[in-house]
């Protein structure tokens, strides 16, 4: 595997916990949104990631010298809405509330939000030291040189 290789991963993990920070971020922000365009409460936002597929070419080479499976990062799969049921409150004097008085509020727990904010950004920070350390591996090749 090449430096560059490595950085591009890396690079590719840097895009995606951004994406899911972004993601959290507007959850946190709607976690009381009771009416959307749609006229229902918001649904929280999950971002699902997959492993990015290398080409044909790549696995057929890989195939032909014996080669061990590398990866090539990850990509956004797509953005899902949380299916899960709305919470109910009851608050007869609320615009939105139903017939019995309850008003649906979002699918959103703001502490699983946190966690999962602090989770993605840890993430983000491993992905800076191993884009940080290969630099500072090529740099030391390159000092080997001299």
């Amino acid at each position: 595997m090449s430096f560059f290789n490595s950085i591009n991963i890396s690079a590719s993990g840097l895009t995606a916990e951004r994406l899911r920070m972004d993601l959290i971020s507007e959850n946190i922000a709607n976690a009381n949104t009771t009416r959307t365009p749609s006229g229902t409460p918001y649904r929280r936002k999950v971002a699902v990631f997959r492993e990015q597929e290398g080409s044909a070419f790549d696995q057929v080479l890989a195939n032909a010298t014996g080669g061990i499976a590398q990866g090539k990062g990850v990509e956004i799969a797509g953005i899902v809405e949380d299916q899960s049921p709305f919470k109910k409150e009851y608050n007869p004097n609320h615009p939105d509330a139903d017939a019995d008085g309850y008003v649906s509020l979002p699918n959103i727990e703001i502490v699983n939000e946190m966690i999962n904010l602090i989770s993605a950004s840890r993430a983000y920070e491993a992905n800076i030291t191993a884009v940080n350390n290969t630099k500072t591996m090529a740099m030391q090749a390159l000092e080997i040189g001299k």
